[in-house]
Formats: structure tokens, C-alpha cells, sequence
């Protein structure tokens, strides 16, 4: 019987250290493109992270960087991180950086593709644009950004159901979801 509840106790002892290998080092992002920096809560059951930075350039040299004060990896798809007080930074080749803050984010570590939800703040250059959601895909190029938004430079404020936003070309589409509402453009003069 002792030999029995050793055999069951050793085999478990190794699955916990495959586990914990595999969780710990294989499952690290191997992009040469990417820099991860995270710092891990103490209890290694937890899929919590503390201060998650990720960096990631793209062929043409663009750079996006998004920085965390938590972080939750989705157990059913790992390359899905939820994210809370959400920075980010694009800087683009021939342009201008914007710079986007949320209460919440949902990071995709395989594409970067990143959605910002709750209190989203946009800037760039002098505009400010304010919504509950923006939707950005560097694969697509695009950031699209919707529910109460509200577009601000300094001569204009605008209020729209949806601002879709071409990231490299800069061309834009405002609009509102419904054919008979229009989209409400105010001077501040």
C-alpha cells in the first residue's frame, strides 16, 4: 500500500512540475518582434500579472506599446490578456504619436490587436476624441471608435455614433447608426 500512495505522490509531483514548466517558459511569446515584461503575482495558481508591458514593431517600423497596471490571461485562450488602466502608444513612421488611455482593454498577444473599452481617451496632435469603445487592429490599420463619441480640436466639437479611422492614411469616416439622426458638429467660437 506504501508503495502504491509513492508511485501516486511522484507522479503528481512531476505533472505539478510540467505544469508549472510549461505555464512558466513555454507559453512565453516567441515573436522576435515583442517585448514582454510582466511581473507575476506570488501565488502561481493565480492568472493575475501585475505591470504588463508589451512592445511590438511592425515590418514599416511602426511601434505600438501598451502598458497595464493588471492584467488577466483568459485560461480558454491564452494569447487573450483583459486589461485594467490601460495606456498605449503608437508611433508611427512619418507621423505623429497618439496616445490612447482606458479604464479597460482586451489584448490579443498573438496579433496585437487591442480593444479599449470605458472611459477611452484619445490623443493626438490637438484633437481629443472621448468614447466607451474603440477598436484597434494594427492588421487591418484601423481603429474604429464608437458608443458617445465625442471629437474635440480647438475649433470644433463633434458628437457621432461611430469614427472609423484608417491609422497610416489618417482618412476618416464619421457617422451615426441610425440613416435619419445626423452627426452634430458644434464651433466653439
Amino acid at each position: 500500500m506504501k508503495k502504491k500512495n509513492l508511485k501516486i505522490l511522484s507522479i503528481f509531483l512531476i505533472l505539478l512540475f510540467l505544469l508549472t514548466f510549461y505555464f512558466k517558459f513555454l507559453k512565453k511569446e516567441e515573436s522576435n518582434h515583442t517585448n514582454i515584461s510582466i511581473t507575476k503575482e506570488e501565488t502561481y495558481s493565480s492568472n493575475i500579472i501585475k505591470d504588463v508591458n508589451y512592445s511590438s514593431k511592425d515590418i514599416k517600423g511602426n511601434e505600438y506599446i501598451i502598458d497595464a497596471t493588471q492584467g488577466e490571461i483568459d485560461f480558454s485562450d491564452t494569447k487573450i490578456i483583459y486589461l485594467t488602466n490601460v495606456r498605449a502608444l503608437i508611433k508611427l513612421i512619418n507621423s505623429n504619436n497618439i496616445e490612447i488611455k482606458s479604464d479597460f482593454g482586451k489584448y490579443n498577444t498573438e496579433n496585437f490587436d487591442t480593444i479599449f473599452s470605458q472611459n477611452v481617451i484619445i490623443n493626438y496632435l490637438d484633437n481629443v476624441i472621448t468614447s466607451e469603445y474603440l477598436d484597434f487592429s494594427i492588421k487591418r490599420n484601423s481603429m474604429i471608435i464608437s458608443r458617445n463619441v465625442i471629437y474635440t480640436n480647438l475649433e470644433n466639437i463633434l458628437k457621432a455614433d461611430v469614427i472609423e479611422m484608417n491609422v497610416q492614411t489618417k482618412d476618416t469616416k464619421i457617422f451615426m447608426y441610425k440613416n435619419n439622426e445626423k452627426v452634430n458638429i458644434k464651433s466653439k467660437n
